[in-house]
């Protein structure tokens, strides 16, 4: 292996030292506070967990507080600093530099003091990401709960630019950092904002209308039942007239099955036992998940027929604006009469409700101009949305290209 990265900022050709983190750094450990000692005002404070929801190259500002006390550690500027326990290997081996001095640095912390040879943010950088982010992995201990102790730190091999060549790379990756942040934080608006129009264009609980309309809509929705406005889908898929088998995910929607596990998990012998699903049909998921408490009701958007397991529930709209009743389905208002109809049985993950019980959801159902209307507003929203992510993954993966050829 060559000590020069493929890429390099003009005016440097000089090739990378070899050094072990122990040799050109002091190590310590943040002081015992947790969630519980947090207060409104007082002294800033960082967590471990930081490094998990926040995660910045540099941590300049500190919205957390504690009332400190005697013989706690305080930041002196330039520290970087390493998770100590994570629920992951991947999720412990990133690292933050604390900028400011007087930063009351938490329990689960190592601290990494770099000496003069070593500028702290290319330290943060090549810790968190790298041969030195897979090698840090491999050292994490642990089963439900990873560990990492200053110990393992010490033995991390370094490759060291000179002085300057680290401060541009620093400083490089910090901007790139920080637009990643502002593209994830503006996702993360646009994904709430989403989240406050199904709570509002839905009637709530006990009410008729929604909390906000669009002009000249003022009658009261109506309520049918699902059985009413659609069919229970039921054809088997003869003779494997198709071959390719589909998955209802909470979080992605109705994808192939391929595309989900990265391989075939159904028994092509037993495809014609599978219903098969046509474009814009729907399906009901029993499984449950933190995306899904009572399982997933998603449209096939996928614009070609496929199957599913009889496990599933396949319905197919009759009546009604496609697109408003997708949307009406990722809301929670149809949760309720699932929580109160149904039940999670012997299976913990998996929800149970009988398929004549489950026809008789109410939805709501306003005039079809209204409907198409919200379905549109909602629509928009996810296609915004769609496109920030795709913007954000593009600029992830460049992150990455660039770490690969810029650093040994």
């Amino acid at each position: 292996m060559t000590n020069i990265p493929e890429i390099r900022f003009k005016g440097f050709t000089d090739a990378w030292e070899q050094r072990r983190l122990g040799e050109v750094a002091e190590f310590s450990k943040g002081s015992g506070y947790s969630k519980g000692d947090l207060t409104s005002k007082g002294t800033p404070i960082i967590l471990y967990g930081r490094l998990y929801t926040e995660y910045e190259t540099e941590i300049n500002n500190v919205d957390t507080f504690v009332e400190k006390i005697e013989n706690s550690v305080l930041s002196q500027g330039g520290e970087v600093i390493v998770p100590s326990s994570g629920e992951t290997a991947e999720d412990i081996s990133r690292a933050s530099v604390v900028v400011k001095a007087g930063v009351v640095l938490g329990g689960d912390l190592n601290i990494i003091k770099p000496n003069a040879t070593i500028h702290p943010s290319f330290l943060a950088v090549t810790i968190s990401n790298g041969n030195q982010q897979k090698e840090l992995s491999k050292k994490a201990q642990g089963k439900s709960v990873v560990h990492i102790s200053n110990s393992d730190l010490k033995e991390v091999i370094l490759q060291l630019p000179c002085f300057d060549e680290q401060i541009k790379l620093g400083s490089f990756f910090r901007t790139l950092d920080n637009t990643i942040a502002i593209y994830k934080r503006k996702l993360d608006g646009l994904r709430e904002l989403k989240k406050a129009y199904l709570q509002l264009m839905f009637p709530q609980e006990g009410e008729v209308v929604p909390r906000i309309r669009f002009m000249n809509f003022t009658e009261l929705w109506g309520v049918r039942l699902l059985g009413d406005i659609s069919i229970k889908v039921s054809e088997k898929n003869k003779d494997n007239a198709h071959t390719e088998t589909l998955t209802n995910s909470a979080e992605h929607g109705i994808i192939s099955q391929r595309d989900f596990f990265d391989k075939d998990i159904s028994n092509e012998k037993n495809l014609g036992a599978y219903f098969v699903v046509q474009p814009d049909d729907f399906v009901y998921n029993p499984r449950i998940s933190n995306y899904a408490p009572v399982g997933p009701i998603k449209r096939n958007l996928l614009g070609r027929t496929g199957v599913m397991s009889p496990l599933y529930y396949v319905f197919r709209i009759t009546e009604g604006d496609l697109t408003f009743i997708e949307k009406f389905f990722e809301s929670v208002y149809w949760h309720e009469f699932m929580k109160m109809n149904g039940d999670n049985g012997v299976r913990a993950d998996r929800f149970n409700i009988k398929g004549s019980m489950f026809e008789q959801m109410p939805i709501p159902l306003p005039h079809m101009e209204e409907q198409k209307m919200i379905g549109q507003t909602l629509n928009s929203l996810d296609l915004i949305v769609a496109e920030q992510q795709s913007k954000l993954n593009k600029l992830t993966s460049l992150k990455s290209a660039y770490l690969q050829k810029m650093f040994v």
